[in-house]
């Protein structure tokens, strides 16, 4: 391809209205600050909620021209959480000691974006699930647990996904 079919297939492409996926902004002009608080947990797993607002902030500012603040009362816009569910259970055994050598964690939460002045709902999802998968060593000389890298990983998951999901509406 010659360098004027580049230039003339990318403002073609431009002009259609294309972007890259995850570089959209939908919330309005308005918004400048956003406060994260640590989410509501209504679960027995402790910590997860704080690794899931840092998560998020870190990604917000890394993806996005916002300023994340910390006082929601100073805060144009606020995204709060709650992890409903947190679940942990063995998907696969070893089969010469019957122990778990694999293992899924799943959570629900619900999500809200709400203007602080209006009181508008700018994001909802009441019902967000996600699920990361972790391995148990069956050696008990070399077991290392896996489940906090597991729960660090499902944050960034998490974190990317919502992110993507307020900006562009989903």
């Amino acid at each position: 391809m010659t360098r004027r079919h580049a230039l003339a297939l990318s403002s073609l492409l431009t002009g259609c209205g294309y972007h890259v996926g995850g570089k959209s902004d939908l919330l309005p002009k308005s918004i400048q600050t956003i406060a994260i608080p640590a989410f509501n947990n209504l679960t027995v797993r402790y910590k997860f909620s704080d690794r899931l607002a840092g998560a998020i902030t870190r990604e917000f500012i890394a993806r996005t021209r916002y300023n994340i603040i910390t006082d929601p009362n100073q805060a144009d816009a606020v995204l709060k959480g709650t992890i409903l569910t947190f679940t942990a259970y063995p998907t696969i055994f070893d089969p010469a000691t019957g122990r778990a050598a694999g293992v899924q964690i799943q959570a629900n939460m619900q999500l809200n974006l709400t203007e602080r002045a209006t009181g508008k709902l700018l994001y909802n999802r009441p019902s967000f699930e996600f699920r990361e998968r972790y391995e148990v060593s069956v050696d008990q000389a070399q077991y290392f647990e896996e489940s906090d890298q597991a729960l660090e990983r499902l944050s960034r998951d998490v974190a990317r996904t919502v992110v993507s999901a307020v900006l562009e509406a989903f």
